[in-house]
């Protein structure tokens, strides 16, 4: 039972990555599709980020009443039908439509899978939430190379985006007899608006999965034009420096639930944040292409455990509501994707791409200063640091709570 509803979280996490990186690996196509500007290719991510989070503010208590089970039975299959509907759209203004209700339905998909990844995580009594953004990276990676032969067999955005949601329907709806249900969660102590306030101990998370989220999309986002236009690289090797970061974040994230098992949640957080800086601080001082793809590769495998770690927090720090939890980390954490590219193109133009890029070590190490003073129930840590004794079945002295947090 909890190793069906671990593989099919995994599995969930590969079917979003998928449908991301066709999106992003045929970007190019649909510019052409519409002959937009790259202004308005800029409109339509900006119009599915801000679907995905408006989604995830305005859904936080439909989660925490209906489970992850439940939310996420509709919104996967719901989110490849959104997908048909950017791949069928016949004109801009109505592909906006569609990217809106994308992104809006793929906000609800991402919330969920992370707080049904929580509660597979709290029945297993120790991290493996890592492992399930693994999959991620895995759906991404096979996403970019499902664009990539599309192209080259030369099919259009539309045919290239239609196949994948058609292929993600049917995953959809197996998928979801796969999940485990949400534990029932305590009672809440008190009523009215002061009972529905989270703990501030989950907005203090979100600011790290804020940030973690910042340093993600900048690479993604500027990490090709700093190998090419700073460093001289080809376009080529200029776009090997994101599919090695991703790579990196999959070896990562493979063994990131054992570091922190052996390590501890706290130092795997601030361990994390100093990698990062160390990092990326060879890639803006890199003199040649080859030592700035080495230290993106550095990069993602020190910071791949960081939005993992955030998001397994966030399922213990609010118990009565941990779906909701989760929701608003995610929510916080979207912010950020959007916003970091913004600030280093905004520096970037200011002064220059190396100093913007540079802005990513200064995050880097608000992860590690920040890690320090987040809130950790004394269960989840003992549980991350060594896992606990399981009495034999029908052992009468076994009066443990279930699930116990990881």
């Amino acid at each position: 039972m909890l190793l069906r509803a671990r593989s099919g979280t995994f599995l969930t996490f590969a079917l979003a990555g998928l449908l991301t990186g066709v999106w992003v690996a045929r970007m190019p196509a649909l510019a052409g599709k519409f002959g937009t500007t790259e202004g308005e290719i800029g409109v339509v991510v900006l119009v599915w980020g801000l679907g995905a989070i408006a989604a995830m503010q305005a859904l936080r208590g439909v989660m925490a009443r209906a489970g992850s089970r439940a939310v996420l039975r509709v919104a996967l299959p719901l989110t490849a039908l959104s997908y048909v509907a950017v791949a069928l759209a016949p004109a801009y203004w109505l592909l906006l439509v569609a990217v809106a209700l994308f992104g809006m339905t793929f906000g609800i998909t991402d919330i969920a899978m992370n707080a049904q990844g929580s509660v597979v995580e709290q029945a297993y009594r120790r991290p493996v939430l890592s492992g399930m953004h693994a999959g991620w990276c895995v759906g991404a990676m096979s996403g970019g190379l499902f664009g990539v032969a599309t192209a080259a067999a030369g099919f259009g955005f539309t045919e290239t985006v239609l196949a994948a949601a058609l292929l993600s329907l049917p995953a959809g709806l197996a998928l979801g007899r796969t999940y485990l249900p949400d534990p029932v969660a305590p009672a809440a102590p008190g009523t009215g608006r002061r009972a529905r306030r989270m703990p501030a101990a989950v907005y203090l998370i979100g600011v790290l999965a804020f940030i973690a989220f910042m340093t993600e999309g900048s690479i993604a986002d500027w990490s090709g034009l700093l190998l090419h236009d700073e460093l001289g690289a080809t376009e080529a090797l200029a776009a090997a420096g994101y599919p090695v970061f991703e790579l990196a974040m999959l070896l990562g994230r493979l063994v990131g639930d054992r570091v922190r098992t052996r390590v501890g949640t706290r130092r795997l957080l601030v361990g994390a944040g100093l990698g990062t800086a160390a990092g990326m601080t060879v890639v803006v001082l890199a003199p040649t292409p080859a030592v700035a793809i080495a230290g993106f590769f550095v990069t993602g495998l020190v910071v791949c455990t960081v939005v993992p770690t955030t998001i397994s927090l966030a399922g213990t720090a609010a118990p009565d509501r941990p779906a909701a939890a989760v929701a608003q980390v995610g929510a916080m954490g979207y912010g950020g994707l959007l916003l970091g590219p913004v600030v280093v193109g905004f520096l970037s133009d200011a002064t220059s791409l190396r100093i913007g890029v540079g802005t990513v070590v200064v995050l880097a190490l608000l992860i590690a200063a920040g890690a320090r003073f987040v809130p950790l129930r004394r269960s989840a840590d003992v549980a991350a640091a060594m896992p606990a004794a399981r009495p034999r079945p029908g052992d009468p002295s076994d009066t443990r709570p279930e699930p116990v947090a990881a």
